[in-house]
This record gives C-alpha cells, sequence and structure tokens, in this order.
C-alpha cells in the first residue's frame, strides 16, 4: 500500500493586500512538515512519500501520476482548509482514499465531513493514523478511536481518542530523510537562519480561549521521551533546531532533563523554543542553564499589555508578569520574539500603547497578528455571532474577520506600520 502525505501549499488570502494595496502584512515561512516526517516514520512496512506543497508548489499533480497512492492524506491549518478540499478532490478523481489531518480537523473536524475525503483524524495522529492504514491494507474499512469516518449529510460519529505516551512516540524517528530534496527551503529569511525543526512535547497544559492546541490532544501535555528528542536533533544537519512544541517548557522537570542531555551528548546548535512569561520567571535558572546549552531565543506570547484584556483571553498571565520575563530573559542573554495579539476594536492609542511597549521594553523582534476566533476555539464560540468574515482563506492572523472600530483601511495601514516599526528596531 502506498500513501502519500500531502502540506498544501501557501494559500492563505490578505484583506489589506486585495482591497488597499498593503503588503506589508502578510507572513510567510517555509518550515519542513514535520507532522508528515512524524506520521511517516511511524509507517514502516509501508511504501510513503511527502508531497511538500510549500517548497515545490505544482509537484501534486506528477506525485499522483508517478507515485500512484492508494491513500493520500492532507494535513493543513485553517487557512488551508479549503485548498485541502480542493487536493482531496483531486485525490479521489485519481482513485485515492483520501484522509484529513492536522490542527483544522482536530479542532472543527464537521468541516472535513463531506464527499472530498473519507476519514478525518482528529487530534494527533502518529499512532491511530498508523492504525487506520493497517485497518485499510487488511481490506478493513472500520476507524479506530481517534478517526471518523466521514458519513456527508449526517453529523460525524467516531470513538474519541484517550491520547498518552504512546501518542507521542519517540520511536521510530521522523522521516527526515523524505525531505531532503526541499531542505534548502526550510529557511527564515528575515533572519538568514537555515533551520530543522524536532518536538519534544505536544500540547499545552494552559487552556486560552483563543488557542485551538487543545484538539490536538484532548487538552493533554504529553512529553517526548529525551532520549529520542537529543536523537532527533543529531539527525538534523542544520545549525538552529527550532523545537516545535507549542510550549517546550510546559514541563520543567523534562525540559531541565533535556537540556542536560543535550550537553551531555555535546551537541553544539542553537535552540528556538516556546516558553511563557511566567515560566521565565519562576525558572530562571532553567533560562541560564538552557542558555548555556545553546538556547538562543525564545517565542513568548504575551498576547495583551493589560490585564483585562489578558483575563479575557483566559490567558492565566498578567502583564507584570511578562514585563518581568523581558527583564529576567534581558538579563540572561536570550533573544525574545514575542507574540502580540490585537484586537479589531483597537483604537488608534491602543496600537500607540503597544508600540511603545515594544520599544520600551526592548522585544528583540514583535510578531503581531489580529485576533481571530478560529472554529472549535471557545473564542469561536463567544464571537461567531459577530463574525463578518466566513471564508477560512482568510483565517491567517492578520485578517480581521470580525468588524473593526476604526475604518477597516486606517485600521490595517496602523496594523502595518506597528509591524514595520517592530521589524526595523528588531535586535536579533
Amino acid at each position: 500500500m502506498r500513501i502519500l502525505l500531502v502540506n498544501p501549499p501557501n494559500c492563505g488570502r490578505s484583506i489589506p493586500e486585495e482591497r488597499y494595496g498593503i503588503d506589508s502584512i502578510k507572513q510567510i515561512f517555509r518550515g519542513e512538515p514535520l507532522a508528515l516526517e512524524v506520521l511517516a516514520g511511524n509507517l514502516e512496512g509501508f511504501e510513503t512519500a511527502i508531497c511538500d506543497l510549500k517548497a515545490a508548489p505544482d509537484s501534486f499533480t506528477a506525485d499522483l501520476e508517478d507515485f500512484r497512492p492508494d491513500i493520500v492524506a492532507v494535513t493543513g491549518v485553517t487557512c488551508e482548509a479549503n485548498t485541502m478540499l480542493r487536493l482531496a478532490r483531486q485525490a479521489k478523481e485519481a482513485g485515492a482514499l483520501t484522509v484529513a489531518g492536522g490542527i483544522h480537523a482536530s479542532s472543527d473536524p464537521e468541516f472535513f465531513n463531506r464527499a472530498e475525503f473519507d476519514y478525518v483524524v482528529v487530534g494527533l495522529g502518529r499512532q491511530s493514523f498508523r492504525e487506520l492504514v493497517e485497518t485499510l491494507a487488511a481490506g478493513g474499512r472500520d476507524a479506530p478511536s481517534g478517526v471518523a469516518r466521514t458519513s456527508p449529510g449526517r453529523p460525524l460519529s467516531f470513538a474519541p481518542r484517550r491520547f498518552s505516551a504512546a501518542d507521542a512516540g519517540g520511536d521510530p524517528p521522523p522521516a527526515y530523510e523524505l525531505v531532503r530534496n526541499h531542505r534548502s527551503h526550510y529557511r527564515l529569511e528575515r533572519l538568514g537562519l537555515d533551520m530543522g525543526f524536532v518536538v519534544s512535547a505536544y500540547g499545552c497544559p494552559f487552556d486560552c480561549d483563543f488557542c485551538c492546541i487543545k484538539g490536538l490532544t484532548g487538552g493533554r501535555y504529553l512529553t517526548v521521551p529525551v532520549e529520542s528528542v537529543v536523537r532527533d536533533i543529531g539527525l538534523l544537519p542544520t545549525p538552529v533546531i527550532r523545537l516545535l512544541d507549542a510550549n517546550t517548557f510546559g514541563d520543567p522537570a523534562h525540559a531541565e532533563r533535556l537540556c542536560d542531555a543535550i550537553t551531555t551528548a555535546g551537541i553544539k546548535k542553537n535552540f528556538l523554543a516556546d516558553v511563557r512569561s511566567d515560566t521565565v520567571v519562576r525558572h530562571p535558572e532553567l533560562m541560564k542553564k538552557w542558555r548555556d546549552a545553546g538556547l538562543k531565543a525564545v517565542i513568548i506570547g504575551f498576547e495583551e499589555i493589560d490585564d483585562e484584556r489578558l483575563a479575557e483571553l483566559n490567558k492565566k498571565n498578567r502583564s507584570a508578569v511578562n514585563t518581568e520575563a523581558i527583564s529576567v530573559l534581558h538579563d540572561i542573554g536570550i533573544t525574545i520574539i514575542g507574540d502580540f495579539i490585537i484586537s479589531p476594536d483597537y483604537e488608534e492609542d491602543d496600537f500607540e500603547r503597544l508600540g511603545r511597549y515594544i520599544a520600551d521594553n526592548r522585544v528583540d523582534l514583535p510578531m503581531i497578528t489580529v485576533l481571530t476566533p478560529l472554529p472549535g476555539t471557545r473564542l469561536h464560540q463567544r464571537l461567531r455571532d459577530r463574525i463578518v468574515v466566513d471564508d477560512l482563506d482568510f483565517y491567517t492572523l492578520t485578517n480581521a474577520v470580525l468588524p473593526t472600530k476604526l475604518p477597516e483601511e486606517k485600521f490595517y495601514r496602523l496594523y502595518a506600520e506597528l509591524i514595520r516599526e517592530g521589524h526595523r528596531n528588531a535586535r536579533l
């Protein structure tokens, strides 16, 4: 049985660009499709290929013709969901069974309950997708837990999966070799970095209203065995490793064991990782230890700069903690990539206050997105009656899908200026 795993092309649309000619907001980074590499690594005994349409946008038709897959599995985030349908339609015309997976399928599986797809993987698919493939290879059609067989016209019915350490896995390693011809594409141009991806944990122990991570693990936080993470780091030729976790330090004890193992193994690479500001404040010694092991930069979701708005997002954090974490990291010497969320309700003084905060606190590289109620989140449940843009192509986190309080063009021009100013003063 031949299985083709597909990463969609960059396909999100931009309201500021299409309506107002503002093209400085769109942000594109081609990273390797780690989720598909993990799936492929766990499909020993089956002939598997990865079609990465972000690196080779025109390769899908040729891959269908040359590889002749029995199963085509397509992953994707929310702004790629419509493109996933189009790819699946083409795959079915070629005679393949089709499977949807990824973050949008996990948060809003009903979206894919259509004729284009035969199955939907809900949550981590490393183990459940393997079980599905084994069933199909044996001539069966029943779906294992965590996988829904589609039933267009009727609601999905499936057994939810209780995710465990087996779903996080560790062995076998990701099939990095399947994308070796594309490795030169996996580069963060703005920083001039060739970057490889490794996973050390899945999920997050927190539950912010805007975040869609919960659907991947059913709300659990699962760590990958330390020895497996160290092995995967060693498999990649890149000088920079992005630990592609929602929260690398969600279990500080696991993070410390991993740091010790990296040091013991004599690994000399730079690392980027995600961390919450309250973790930095509570564990400064852990951050120093990681700096000595090669941690170059951290990505922190500051989100907002006042406590009332943080509470509205169920962030379970305070602005003063964010500011203290910035000071701690500057003292240690770790670069700060700060995620901020601007609300469609922002007025001019809100943009000005955020700009001053970023400059005054010397956030090295601000990454600024627009509050987006992604389907499947509590934020979407709360705000869906206000949504004015339903086309998921625009759910890129850089479009206002809710009405803006300011005139729309003015909102986007202030947003673009905030991005330009932050990047102009970026320190990396």
